[in-house]
């Protein structure tokens, strides 16, 4: 085990304070809690199955969850799909996936579930103490969608790497050309939802409400009256009576409107 410095554990106390373990082979999930105990982690509870999993979830409302994935009653991915669009405080904490089953596609299931990290056996208590900086001291954008419900998959596991050879989408944006992705991320989002909107009514609200909310604060910060006002107006529909794609259709329409004839002269 390892010893970490009084500033380092107040940093990821936050984060370690409250842990949930969800492995159903008890010697993994020893491993799990005595490298936890070295960071500093004050809660540690331990579940074996998805659905003991959830149930402990509300009442303990963890703030970092370790999941094997897979096992006897457990499957790492729908545990994490199922978090994310659940109603509970802590569906937005970092979820860490451990496995075995390093392959490209368990990586890109864990990402596209919604997990944070993925990390790989065997490992190093140094192996997780990174992963758990990573979700503690980097903290990355949410994305609240239909068909993803999650941390910004565009920066998943990316604090491992940042050679000449990473993606340009891939670096923090900064001022202005940040305002300007995010604005284009939400109304992507809002397009995507009204247009999913009957396949999962309540995300897609969800969802449409998250966006909203963005650009809210976007227009703000650009002082884009107009934005402002068009996104109130999507609010409204939102606040009067239950949310349908019809009475969602024309402000969001207008919105995307509005975003498309100011793209051209983004662009020149």
């Amino acid at each position: 085990m390892f010893a970490l410095d009084s500033r380092l554990k107040a940093r990821l106390k936050p984060v370690i304070g409250r842990v949930l373990i969800v492995d159903s082979y008890s010697q993994s999930a020893r491993l799990l809690v005595d490298i936890m105990k070295g960071m500093g982690s004050g809660q540690i509870v331990v579940e074996p199955t998805e659905a003991r999993a959830m149930k402990t979830a509300v009442e303990l409302e963890p703030g970092l969850v370790l999941t094997e994935r897979g096992g006897q009653g457990l499957n790492g991915e729908s545990l994490a799909r199922a978090w994310r669009r659940s109603h509970m405080s802590c569906r937005r904490v970092p979820i860490i996936m451990v496995t075995a089953d390093a392959t490209a596609t368990s990586i890109i299931g864990a990402r596209d579930a919604g997990i944070h990290e993925f990390l790989r056996k065997p490992f190093t208590s140094a192996d997780l103490l990174k992963r758990v900086d990573n979700v503690a001291l980097k903290p990355r954008d949410w994305v609240e969608a239909v068909g993803y419900v999650g941390p910004d998959r565009r920066r998943f596991n990316s604090g491992e790497f940042s050679g000449s050879g990473k993606r340009k989408s891939d670096k923090a944006a900064k001022g202005a050309d940040l305002l300007a992705e995010n604005k284009d991320q939400a109304m992507r989002i809002l397009a995507s939802a009204l247009d999913q909107f009957d396949s999962d009514p309540p995300q897609a609200t969800r969802a449409i409400r998250e966006q909203a909310a963005n650009l809210k604060a976007v227009a703000l910060k650009l002082s884009d009256s107009r934005l402002v006002a068009a996104v109130g107006v999507l609010e409204v529909s939102l606040a009067t009576g239950p949310a349908s794609k019809e009475t969602l259709s024309v402000p969001i329409g207008t919105l995307l409107t509005m975003h498309q004839a100011a793209a051209p002269a983004a662009a020149a």
